[in-house]
């Protein structure tokens, strides 16, 4: 780090295989292991459905992705993308609701490392929660400040320190799930339960896909590396085979999930879907135990600590590079852009992303709120979305992109992508969507002031009045404060409103 940055910049170092691997471990973290429980509360053994809805969702959130970043492949590149379309103040704003996203994230997995290993060490955890002690805090931040190294020493040991505990960790995922379904698996959990597959209906199957949309993040990273692939041909196809490998792993464990509840052994009722989402600490150690399996638990007790830890090193990278490319943007001190002559990696940038997120961390103890903050917030990063397919329609209508860059039936895309994006965010519910809200737009008035940053406002009028209906519909929808619209009708309405209102107006701004 003591080597002069000036000139230095980063390196194309990354292949195929390290990148896709790097976003599809990084997508297969906390959320495999207690969204399955969580959505069964919704909809039962159906969750398999609503996997598929949620992969179908992420696929079309995706294309704008592919197409912008095969035209600006920069690090952090979607905290970027809508500079160059409508100027910075859509930018500003945009950037830091995707690093609401990104700051969280990395403390998120820490924190569920520390849930793992509570199995041994149980005074990690208040006594009948989730929530770390002081000890557990502490612990929790040394293992984010372990993240560090997994970046420092340059993208080329990343890319095969990933590659090589990616390919180990997705192994040990697949044993752990079979190992559970050779010891018990009850097909009659899916159709001999009070309602049979879907016994909550339709609308039981959307209501359990916000809970699957925690888990389909990985597209994310792959646009954060781009500078540094070797050919950036193949990113397109990485986002891709990401979604749906998640998608495929996220089934198999639902399914083994539903098909492994032993309920008498987990003193619940036959059927009684809502005891099972409330399943204390990690449902699927919970399943293990109850099944007397040592093989099983003891797998599923390293899935419990090796998939979150690989996730937030995976996610603190990806965060520093959105850090790098917001200072690039100008929005912060131009000292987070340097990048190191020895490793090539915004090294400045990884040292401040990750002291405050050690801070974040660790504050979860002595303040409980913050717990639950870290969870909720990170909506910031799906409202960031709805800005990439307006940026790609928009580049289109600017003749920014290369016409054979441009995929096929772009405004389809474009409306499948933001239709999207709006309902993962709806969806999140009260009070993510305000938290993510406030912090992303406080951020964005403080660094914006202190930055002097200048731009054509009107051109960001459309997001921020779309970020005001989403809280609205938010506050009223079922997932609101005051539940005054039902879940089908206020989803159509954010679909529609969404589409008809402020897509044409954010491309034509």
């Amino acid at each position: 780090m003591g080597e002069n940055s000036k000139g230095a910049s980063l390196r194309k170092e990354l292949s195929f295989l390290e990148i896709f691997i790097a976003g599809l471990v990084g997508a297969v973290g906390t959320g495999i292991l207690f969204s399955p429980a969580g959505m069964a509360g919704y909809a039962g053994p159906s969750i398999i459905i609503s996997w598929i809805l949620g992969g179908i969702f992420y696929t079309f959130v995706s294309i704008p992705i592919i197409e912008l970043e095969l035209v600006w492949p920069e690090a952090g590149g979607p905290a970027r993308y809508p500079l160059y379309t409508h100027g910075n103040i859509l930018n500003l704003i945009s950037s830091f609701m995707n690093l609401v996203w990104y700051l969280f994230i990395p403390p998120i997995e820490a924190l569920a490392t520390v849930e793992g290993l509570a199995y041994f060490f149980p005074n990690l955890l208040v006594p009948g929660t989730t929530i770390p002690t002081v000890l557990g805090a502490i612990v929790g931040t040394l293992l984010l400040l372990l993240f560090v190294p997994f970046n420092y020493f340059g993208v080329k040991a990343f890319g095969r320190t990933t590659l090589g505990l990616g390919l180990i960790k997705l192994i040990i995922y697949i044993v752990a799930a079979l190992s559970i379904a050779v010891v018990f698996f009850s097909p009659g959990n899916f159709i001999k339960t009070p309602g049979g597959f879907a016994p909550f209906g339709f609308s039981g199957i959307f209501l359990a896909i916000p809970l699957a949309m925690f888990a389909y993040g990985g597209i994310r990273v792959i646009p954060d590396f781009a500078e540094e692939v070797k050919d950036k041909s193949f990113l397109g196809k990485a986002i891709l085979l990401t979604v749906l490998g998640q998608t495929i792993i996220y089934i198999l464990f639902s399914i083994v999930f539903i098909g492994g509840l032993n309920w008498s052994a987990l003193g619940i009722k036959f059927g009684d879907w809502s005891s099972v989402s409330s399943l204390p600490g990690n449902p699927f150690i919970d399943i293990s135990s109850s099944l007397h399996s040592k093989l099983s638990l003891l797998l599923v007790l390293i899935v419990a600590i090796l998939g979150p830890f690989v996730t937030g090193y995976i996610y603190l990278g990806s965060g520093t590079r959105v850090v790098f490319a917001i200072s690039r943007s100008g929005y912060m001190p131009d000292k987070l852009k340097e990048v190191s002559a020895t490793y090539a990696i915004p090294y400045w940038a990884l040292i401040i992303f990750a002291i405050v997120g050690a801070i974040l961390t660790f504050l979860t103890a002595p303040i409980h709120a913050i717990y639950s903050l870290l969870e909720d917030a990170v909506v910031g990063g799906y409202l960031a979305f709805a800005t990439l397919p307006v940026t790609m329609m928009a580049a289109r209508k600017k003749n920014i992109t290369p016409k054979n860059y441009r995929l096929p039936l772009g405004w389809v895309w474009a409306v499948l992508a933001f239709i999207s994006s709006s309902l993962i965010a709806f969806w999140s519910g009260w009070p993510s969507v305000p938290y993510a809200i406030a912090i992303g737009l406080i951020a964005s008035i403080v660094f914006g002031l202190i930055f002097k940053v200048k731009g054509e406002f009107r051109k960001s009028i459309w997001y921020i009045v779309y970020l005001i209906f989403i809280l609205i519909m938010t506050y009223i929808g079922s997932d609101g404060a005051l539940s005054i619209i039902g879940f089908i009708p206020a989803t159509i309405i954010v679909a529609v409103v969404s589409v008809l209102v402020f897509l044409p107006w954010g491309v034509y701004s």
